[in-house]
Formats: structure tokens, C-alpha cells, sequence
């Protein structure tokens, strides 16, 4: 047996052991040391053609950057230059393909014109001003807990979630000079890890809802789905609502037209459906439609249609959803993108104007685009090479303008 397929049957043998369990919350006050920044929000700026642009992380242990891609009218990917983020990447222990486990990892605010990265090596939050294909105005900041792997933006709030340790997530404003950490908006996860977790046991995805009135993070061991109300000064509340995910090993968020919450479910490759109460409670709409295929981590929105990349077999699934937000499959076979040889590991995807899908295939260190058809069907268009291949660490993050 190969190397990877060790690690791929290490996995689902993990996926099938994890149980329930309630999360505690500890406030814990954080102070970080950083220039002070006017409170004036960014003002939006429209994006032309030639702004176009995708952004991969490539979370390299000893340095990490962001590779930056021209993207055409097509679709189609040049590379346009690689930027440090003044940290370093990481590697969680046992991770099998993806070395944060999480979705959201790097993430561009169309309202700031701002791309955010995490460094899970420093525990810091790297933010770059974007013109276009060249950042600029660099800014690096701690995220007051240990290994930093996803990031959620509503409005001028950031909130990053810090993977190791206890677990946490805190809060940042967006101002015309940058970030600056929102004090007092620390709240504490009450995990159980170690500074560098498990990837089986660290939470999957902070994301806030479309309406920004509710935080949410997703726990895989715990199998809980956390809601914390979020009050007009833009702090959590003191302790999250614990929801019971009704799939198991809860990773990924995303949320259709209607504000409804659609969770990728790790352990059997399914997807679940919520309505948020404005309580925190969730409502469940439909309980986990399986995708036949193997590890289903990362889901995204493009337009009508979601994918999800399931990493045990390198494949994409594509979904649609009726008016009463009941998902189903695409096709048959579960399968919008079947792998290739320059296809293995898929992991993160990244959606832009709801036309092009693009994934990151980890253990080939390849990119592949693809554009969306009216039936929902994938056809690629590109695919780059050459990007950090998962080893003792590899690329994860990605995002599109």
C-alpha cells in the first residue's frame, strides 16, 4: 500500500470512531500590540476585468505565501508572482492530505478590497491590500491563540478561529488602515488539543451568517455545531448555543440565497441543512444526503448550484436546491469533477462570479478551473502546476476575484 493510501485508510478509520460531546466556554480577556487605526469603514471598490485574480496559500513551514494567478475572461490561470506573509505555515498532526483541516484558511473581502491569510505556524493573521494581481501594505498581527486555520468577514468584522490548544476565535475591525483586534471579543472553545491539534479533533470552519447576527463554528470530535449571537458592538456572546450536528464530524459551512446553512459532514460524505433561529438554536431541513463518495470536507455556493470536494477519493460533487431548500445531487454518480492523475487530494475550492470553480488538489500540488454549465455539470478549463505538494506540510487555502 502506497504512502497516501496509508494515511487516506488512517483517516476513515478515524472518521468512524468519533463521538459526541458538549463544548464549554471560558472568557478569556486577550490583549494584542498593534498601531491604532482609524474606525472609518473601506470604501467598496468595483473590480474590472483585469483585477481579476486567484489567490492560493501555500502555508509553507518555513515561510508562507500567498501565489497569486491572473485569471482570464475564460477561466483560465497565469501565474503573476508569489507574496510572504511575514509568517509561517502548519501542519496538523496526522493530517492526511490537508495540513489545516479547516475551510476558509485565506479569504478575499470584496467590501476592503482585502485579502486575510492565517499563519498556523506563528499564530498570527497576515492582511494584504489588493490591486488587482499585486498586494501591497502588508500587516501581521497574533490571533491571540495557537495555530490560526480559518477566517470569516461580515461587514468591518473579521473574526479568525485558533485551532490548537483550548480553542478560540477572536475579532478584528476592518478600518481604512487595516485591522485592528476588537477587544473583549475573545471567547475560548473549550477543546481539548494540543498546540499543534490533531486534524481528527480541530474545528473545521468559523463563518458568520449572511445576516452577520450569529458566529458559527463547526467541531468534528465534538460533533457540535456552536452559534454565538453576535451583539451590535460586534462581540460574541459570553458563551456559544451548542447545537448537535445531526451528521457526523461537522467541517464545512456555507449558506444558500436564503441565509439557510448547508454543512459538509466528513465521517459518511453527507451534507445537512439548517435554518438559524435567531436563538442560535438550528432547525434542521434536511438531515445528510450522502454523495456516494469518500471524506466530503470543503462546500461552497456558485450561483444555484453547491460543490463539495471529498479528499478520500479526489472527486467534486455538485448539488442543486429546490425553493424549499432541499438539496440533491446533480447526477447520479455524485460526481461533477472525477479525478485525474493531476487531480489527487482535492481539498479547498474557491468560487468566482459564480461561473468558475476552482480546487486545490494537495497531493499533486495542482490547481484545476472549471466552469460552471447550466445543468450544474463542471467542464476544466485550466489547471497550474508546480504549488507546495502535500508532504511534511502542503498548500491550503484559496481564494477568487
Amino acid at each position: 500500500m502506497s504512502r497516501h493510501n496509508k494515511r487516506r485508510s488512517k483517516l476513515r478509520k478515524r472518521l468512524t470512531v468519533f463521538g459526541g460531546g458538549t463544548v464549554g466556554v471560558a472568557a478569556v480577556v486577550v490583549t494584542v500590540n498593534v498601531a491604532s487605526a482609524a474606525q472609518v469603514p473601506p470604501t467598496p471598490r468595483a473590480a474590472s476585468k483585469a483585477d481579476h485574480a486567484v489567490f492560493v496559500q501555500g502555508n509553507e513551514l518555513t515561510g508562507n505565501t500567498i501565489h497569486v494567478f491572473r485569471r482570464g475572461g475564460d477561466g483560465k490561470l497565469t501565474a503573476a508572482g508569489n507574496y510572504a506573509t511575514g509568517g509561517k505555515g502548519g501542519d496538523q498532526t496526522d493530517a492526511p492530505t490537508d495540513s489545516l483541516a479547516s475551510q476558509g484558511s485565506l479569504v478575499y473581502d470584496h467590501r476592503s478590497g482585502r485579502l486575510l491569510a492565517v499563519n498556523a505556524g506563528s499564530g498570527s493573521l497576515t492582511s494584504f491590500a489588493v490591486h488587482g494581481q499585486r498586494l501591497t501594505d502588508r500587516q501581521t498581527l497574533s490571533t491571540g491563540g495557537d495555530f490560526p486555520s480559518s477566517i470569516t468577514v461580515s461587514g468591518n468584522l473579521a473574526y479568525v478561529m485558533n485551532a490548537g490548544g483550548a480553542g478560540s476565535v477572536q475579532g478584528f475591525r476592518i478600518t481604512s488602515e487595516g485591522l485592528k483586534p476588537l477587544s473583549g471579543s475573545y471567547r475560548a472553545l473549550g477543546l481539548k488539543n494540543e498546540k499543534v491539534p490533531l486534524f481528527s479533533s480541530s474545528p473545521g470552519q468559523v463563518a458568520f451568517t449572511p445576516d452577520g447576527r450569529d458566529l458559527v463554528v463547526t467541531t468534528k470530535s465534538a460533533n457540535t455545531i456552536e452559534v454565538f449571537p453576535v451583539g451590535r458592538d460586534g462581540r460574541p456572546a459570553d458563551r456559544p448555543v451548542v447545537n448537535e450536528s445531526v451528521g457526523m464530524v461537522p467541517f464545512a459551512v456555507t449558506f444558500d440565497r436564503s441565509g439557510r446553512m448547508l454543512v459538509a459532514e466528513a465521517a459518511k460524505s453527507t451534507v445537512s441543512t439548517y435554518e438559524v433561529r435567531h436563538d442560535g438554536e438550528l432547525r434542521t431541513v434536511q438531515k445528510s444526503l450522502p454523495n456516494g463518495q469518500n471524506v466530503l470536507c470543503w462546500l461552497e455556493r456558485a450561483g444555484d448550484f453547491f460543490y463539495g470536494g471529498s479528499t478520500g477519493n479526489s472527486t467534486v460533487s455538485g448539488y442543486r436546491q429546490d425553493a424549499h431548500g432541499r438539496l440533491a445531487l446533480t447526477n447520479e454518480a455524485g460526481i461533477a469533477a472525477a479525478p485525474s492523475a493531476m487531480s489527487q487530494g482535492v481539498i479547498d475550492l474557491a468560487v468566482a462570479a459564480d461561473k468558475f470553480v476552482y480546487v486545490q488538489n494537495a497531493t499533486s500540488g495542482t490547481v484545476d478551473g472549471f466552469r460552471v454549465e447550466r445543468t450544474g455539470a463542471l467542464t476544466k478549463i485550466t489547471t497550474v502546476t508546480g504549488l507546495p505538494a502535500f508532504a511534511a506540510s502542503g498548500m491550503e487555502g484559496i481564494a477568487a476575484v
